[in-house]
């Protein structure tokens, strides 16, 4: 997401993208160890073809998010900072240092609804290029609306974004789908 009085942009797809996250997830795998039961590239970035804000978005799976010790050290020891301020309490969530590459991580209990429904959006909308392509338009008429207020533009994309997840949930149930 677009950084506090950063307008919000949207880009056409870049095939970069997918590179970068291998880095970034090879770097979290060898600091992680076993701790990151599953490391994924989830958000637009993570869907070819799809216009997006640039920032790779990474999930990271564990099995408990309390303590956060055994995956807040490692990670802040690659450099990105913990934001405990989160008020998302189903993820811990940290971001890149000033002057890296714009990088979400989100660390989120394995098998959990809130681990699962980034995975199940992406693998829905790398499937289904069409919706992709609703989703696009969609992002861009709300980032034209809303370009300097984030919360704005979260919320005006909201409705959408939960008719996918009705769509990706008949999809998921329909071809057996798992994370």
């Amino acid at each position: 997401m677009a950084g506090v009085g950063e307008p919000i942009e949207i880009v056409e797809y870049r095939a970069e993208w997918a590179d970068e996250f291998a880095q970034i997830g090879a770097a979290l795998r060898h600091a992680l160890g076993g701790v990151a039961v599953r490391i994924d590239h989830i958000g637009s970035t993570a869907v070819p073809g799809l216009a997006a804000k640039p920032v790779i978005d990474v999930q990271v799976s564990v099995v408990a998010l309390e303590p956060v010790d055994p995956f807040r050290e490692p990670i802040e020891l690659l450099g990105y900072r913990y934001r405990a301020d989160n008020p998302e309490r189903t993820k811990r969530y940290f971001r890149e240092p000033p002057g890296r590459r714009r990088t979400h991580i989100h660390v989120r209990a394995a098998g959990s609804f809130s681990q699962q429904f980034p995975l199940l959006f992406r693998d829905f909308l790398r499937v289904h290029p069409d919706a992709a392509s609703e989703y696009a338009a969609v992002k861009r008429a709300c980032a034209q609306r809303f370009r300097d207020d984030r919360a704005g533009y979260v919320a005006a994309k909201g409705a959408f974004v939960w008719d996918i997840v009705r769509r990706a949930d008949d999809w998921a149930q329909s071809v057996g789908w798992r994370a």
